[in-house]
């Protein structure tokens, strides 16, 4: 395969890669850690989804899934660099990881491995020492992490396995070491060479091509191969596997060697099913979720979309939807089809060849087969809702595209359809099992949306279509806001715009289209394309109808958030400097400010252009009697300083205004700071309140485009 040549159907195949993922770890995740005999008993063979049975819901944030698609962010923070280091995948972590809330296991130094690597990270230990034997302990190091997160490095190098075992080897080595190295570079070259070679044996001798034959995880991988040719029974084979690679041999809580030989296990004997390989892996128990989302990605790969049908409906309760709770909450709501174009994006950039987002860069845009990027129908009116169905299929108007299919059935006079995704936390996923859903809303006020509808030729009679939005109002309740109609003719295509109004500080939850008609209609309309942009013109405060989603719009970097507090905002950092943040990537040019009041605290201030922990820009008010323009980005850099007079319990204004690569800030209505920054500035990001060892509070912060 040429270096500059990509697979004919890299985005389809990518997108059944993170869709493997997924579903394997919803699939696995309710009994993760069960063993077989435990699994037999209460569930039998694991032949679909068992959440109901368990009582949890399907869709969680999950720490496989957070960490495989917020490690690899270290490539487009890096400039998509092929020779990206260890280095600075150890400082993607302290960018996106929030300490003791979210992606990580947080069990303490020496028992959990990523807990100890990240601990070594901060106190400034470097990758690849953070994760090495050296350090922390042959168990400890050889734990099951750097597997479970290895996937995305593999969807960046189709055909590529010396890449994708490289970049493997790199991130592990954050955290890992040893056979936990291994069997991460093994599993990244066969799925990365799973784009190009269908034979999972011919991927077995391309993966082992990369480690040590006398590694442990070498003879795992040829013990199975042995046993495979000679017993047709997977359960014997498990049985083979506990003996001689168990967990009683292979200690610490969750090591590499025996999950990763029930991956072996579940690939020889899965028969090249999809199905029957996640069964596999989930009945025979240890780390179900883990294991069962490598193979499902593998799977993906190599199969394509086709690969996931003619069994269990896998697809159609997922809806494409996954969180990714991190440091950059604008983030954390997003689907499959948006991961998939960030990992295609960043394979098109390794190789040089430029990249074209679909429908001009449009949020939700349907391309990919099947997919509905977590649109669902709005159960609120349920007569109208009941006749309402989705489906992805080709659109025959102006363009044959694949859209949102809105089939609705006798959808009567008075009724209306809403179909909506989530732009923020949903409420079933407000009180969320084990890692808290920490995020920001996706869209705000003073943006402006658009959509492109068109209606079926075969349609009998005009509908009424409008966006719609709902917002988080009193007591958290959810209030629909609608925007203007338009009427969609049969066979018209329509543009919807609409300026988000102003929701009195309350986060948006959803947006969606609303369907009406005067009489009587049943036809389909689909949505081509929907998306929105420009700066919010926000005021995020507390509001007067009340609630607690307000807050949570904030992601929560600080030791504490008070939340009973007189002042909308009391910021409290026993340590070092945190922060609270909102926003998204998506704001590049707008003006925030604030007034921000000190107390006991070193240093406080406004952030703006935030990309997580280690990487913005702030104007912090310092007891040094001096106010800092600083910029963070792997270190911190002072743009400028200046007197300051400085008083505890003073309440001051402050501004910052960013535009490309100009930043200007005020104290109290003073131009204090009028800079370029000429060095690798940061283009775009969400907004912050920073506090440095101390408590500190505001009444609001506003943001609105540069003018």
């Amino acid at each position: 395969m040429s270096l500059l040549a990509l697979p004919k159907d890299y985005a389809e195949r990518v997108y059944a890669g993170v869709l493997g993922k997924i579903i394997g770890v919803y699939l696995g995740r309710p009994f993760e850690g069960w063993t077989y005999e435990h699994i037999m008993e209460e569930l039998g063979e694991i032949t679909q989804y068992v959440h109901e049975r368990r009582g949890v819901p399907l869709v969680v944030t999950d720490d496989d899934i957070s960490g495989t698609f917020t490690f690899v962010r270290a490539l487009a923070d890096y400039g998509y660099d092929r020779n990206v280091t260890a280095a600075q995948i150890g400082q993607t972590w302290l960018n996106y990881i929030i300490e003791g809330r979210t992606i990580l296991w947080w069990g303490g130094l020496g028992n959990s491995t990523e807990h100890t690597a990240y601990l070594r990270l901060k106190r400034g230990i470097k990758a690849p020492k953070s994760g090495s034997m050296a350090l922390n302990g042959k168990v400890v190091s050889e734990q099951i992490g750097s597997q479970i997160f290895i996937d995305g490095w593999a969807m960046v190098s189709p055909g590529d396995p010396e890449q994708a075992a490289e970049f493997a080897r790199r991130a592990a080595s954050v955290s890992h070491d040893g056979e936990a190295i291994y069997g991460a570079q093994v599993l990244a070259a066969m799925e990365a060479q799973a784009f190009v070679e269908r034979d999972i044996n011919a991927l077995l001798d391309l993966g082992t091509s990369f480690i040590p034959r006398d590694s442990v995880i070498y003879r795992v991988i040829h013990d199975i191969r042995d046993w495979h040719e000679s017993e047709p029974d997977w359960r014997k084979t498990r049985e083979k596997i506990v003996e001689r690679y168990g967990y009683d041999r292979y200690g610490g809580n969750c090591h590499m060697v025996p999950n990763h030989a029930l991956i072996i296990l579940a690939l020889l004997y899965g028969e090249d099913d999809f199905h029957r390989s996640l069964m596999i892996a989930n009945t025979a128990g240890w780390d179900t979720d883990c294991n069962s989302g490598n193979v499902g990605c593998l799977l993906g790969i190599k199969n394509g979309l086709q690969g996931l049908e003619g069994g269990p409906d896998w697809r159609g309760p997922v809806a494409d939807r996954l969180y990714l709770p991190t440091a950059d909450g604008g983030r954390a709501i997003t689907d499959a089809v948006t991961e998939t174009y960030h990992l295609v994006r960043a394979g098109h950039a390794l190789r040089g060849i430029p990249f074209e987002a679909p429908r001009q860069g449009a949020r939700f845009h349907f391309s990919l087969p099947g997919s509905v990027q977590g649109f669902h129908v709005d159960a609120a009116e349920a007569e109208s809702a009941a006749r309402v169905h989705l489906d992805n299929a080709l659109y025959q108007g102006q363009e044959h595209e694949r859209s949102l299919e809105i089939r609705y059935e006798r959808l009567g006079a008075g009724q209306q359809a809403r179909v909506a995704t989530p732009t923020f936390v949903p409420p079933d996923a407000i009180t969320m099992p084990g890692y808290t859903l920490l995020a920001s809303p996706t869209l705000y006020a003073g943006q402006t949306v658009q959509a492109r509808l068109g209606a079926d030729h075969s349609n009998g009679a005009a509908v009424t279509v409008r966006l719609s939005l709902q917002y988080y109002g009193k007591d958290d309740h959810l209030v629909t806001v609608k925007g203007p109609e338009q009427d969609l003719a049969a066979g018209e295509e329509q543009i919807l715009t609409w300026r988000i109004p102003d929701t009195t500080g309350q986060p948006i939850a959803t947006i969606g289209i609303e369907l009406s008609a005067e009489k009587e209609v049943s036809g389909r309309v689909y949505l081509a394309s929907l998306g929105w942009a420009g700066a919010p013109n926000i005021t995020l405060t507390r509001p007067l109808d009340g609630g607690i989603m307000w807050r949570r719009a904030w992601v929560n970097a600080v030791d504490q958030f008070e939340g009973r507090s007189p002042e909308p905002y009391r910021l409290v950092q026993n340590d070092g400097r945190g922060m609270i943040s909102q926003g998204t990537r998506e704001w590049t040019d707008y003006v925030v400010s604030a007034a921000i009041t000190p107390h006991a605290v070193q240093a406080a201030g406004l952030g703006a252009r935030v990309q997580g922990l280690q990487r913005y820009y702030a104007l912090m008010l310092s007891e040094t009697g001096k106010v800092y323009l600083l910029k963070v980005l792997d270190g911190e850099t002072v743009l400028g300083e200046a007197p300051l007079q400085w008083e505890l319990d003073r309440t001051y204004s402050v501004r910052i205004r960013v535009v490309k690569e100009h930043l200007q800030a005020w104290v109290d209505g003073t131009l204090l700071f009028d800079v370029e920054d000429e060095g690798t500035p940061l283009s775009s990001g969400g907004v912050a309140l920073l506090c440095q060892e101390g408590r500190m509070e505001c009444g609001g912060v506003t943001v609105q485009p540069a003018g």
